[in-house]
């Protein structure tokens, strides 16, 4: 049985290591997003206002600047970085700062941090990219489960060691193994959560029966009028509806009788871009419904703690370095993984081809 579970943990690591090794790579870099558009962008480097005035007269100069290009969303600048970044529908996006002023304006994936993200979530290859990166996760899940099955028995041997002494294959194979005992719960956790975002639907049900809930109620959306977002009043009554909660996306109507609504992060919420929704009518400023994330079922609250368990939005600099080195963990698994599999692939081949030698020999003989 453990010869089987070798051979198919081997195999299936050799398949998979390119592609976990893109999502490694991506998934680390992605971390310091926030650090590299400070040191690339100095306009960035300062938080912007959110006093209702200049964010309102912000959003006006962006829907004004952007009105014929189809925008679709503005994100919030905060205290990480404080550029707000308008998203159209094309897929392309610009970086503005508080007085409207352009800073960069690039379409879908023009720039390495977009590339990065499209990437690591989709492959570069939309919704199939997402599917196929959701079953890598799931495959990463089970190669660590049965990778440490198979060290069980060697573990008097481990060793707090990430790089392997030498190319031997002994060697190759002890870094192996340390190297993903180390990073084991890391690497489940991290995985576990990226599967959790492509699959949230079959996560969401395990969720509501492991914490004894269900489902929130879906929220109303009576129907809106039409009119000009008056952006200063319709952050007044956001701001009414959660003194506390911080702006983080504002989203334009999509369609006649749509809402505008306001993504804010309150105080207890881990998620980054916030999971309490005021949604508000273009027509009056008026608040026409609201999702209040405290308020949300057990499961549906502990969903959504997963995105930032998953990209670093909790447990600062300390966790975000543990999500940096589990990337480059995942990808050296593979990597050395693979090698030592290839080594051992090679001499059995080696050894086949001398048998077959031999008894040609000796029947000739």
């Amino acid at each position: 049985m453990m010869r089987v579970l070798r051979t198919a943990h081997a195999w299936a690591g050799a398949v998979l290591c390119l592609l976990l090794a893109v999502l490694g790579l991506s998934g680390s870099l992605l971390v310091f997003e926030d650090a590299y558009l400070r040191l690339v962008m100095p306009q960035g480097r300062a938080a912007p206002s959110l006093a209702p005035d200049d964010l309102g007269q912000a959003l006006d100069l962006i829907e004004t600047r952007f009105a014929e290009e189809g925008l679709r969303y503005v994100a919030i600048g905060d205290e990480g970085f404080g550029l707000h970044k308008a998203v159209f529908h094309d897929g392309g996006a610009a970086y503005v700062t508080g007085d409207g002023e352009v800073a960069a304006r690039w379409a879908k994936n023009g720039r390495i941090e977009d590339w990065l993200f499209d990437l690591h979530h989709h492959l570069l290859a939309g919704d199939t990219g997402e599917v196929v990166s959701g079953a890598a996760g799931i495959a990463a899940i089970v190669l660590v489960v049965t990778g440490l099955v198979i060290v069980w028995p060697s573990l008097k041997n481990f060793a707090w060691r990430v790089w392997p002494r030498s190319t031997a294959r002994r060697d190759l194979v002890a870094s192996h193994r340390d190297l993903g005992v180390i990073f084991a719960v890391p690497i489940l956790v991290l995985s576990f959560t990226g599967v959790a975002m492509v699959y949230s639907g079959p996560v969401k049900s395990m969720l509501y029966a492991a914490t004894a809930s269900g489902p929130s109620p879906a929220p109303e959306r009576p129907a809106a009028g039409e009119g000009e977002v008056d952006w200063t009043a319709f952050f007044e009554t956001a701001y009414g509806a959660y003194p506390e909660g911080a702006p983080r996306i504002a989203v334009l109507p999509q369609k006649p009788g749509a809402p505008v609504y306001l993504r804010l992060r309150q105080p207890m919420e881990w998620h980054q871009n916030g999971r309490t929704y005021v949604y508000i009518d273009p027509a009056t400023s008026r608040v026409i419904s609201t999702v209040d994330a405290q308020g949300l079922s057990r499961g549906d609250r502990v969903f959504n703690a997963l995105y930032p368990l998953h990209s670093s939005g909790v447990g600062g600099f300390v966790y975000k370095l543990i999500t940096f080195l589990t990337g480059l963990a995942l990808t050296g698994l593979g990597a050395v993984g693979t090698w030592s599999f290839l080594i051992r692939e090679a001499r059995a081949q080696k050894r086949r081809a001398q048998k077959r030698s031999v008894a040609t020999t000796s029947f000739q003989g």
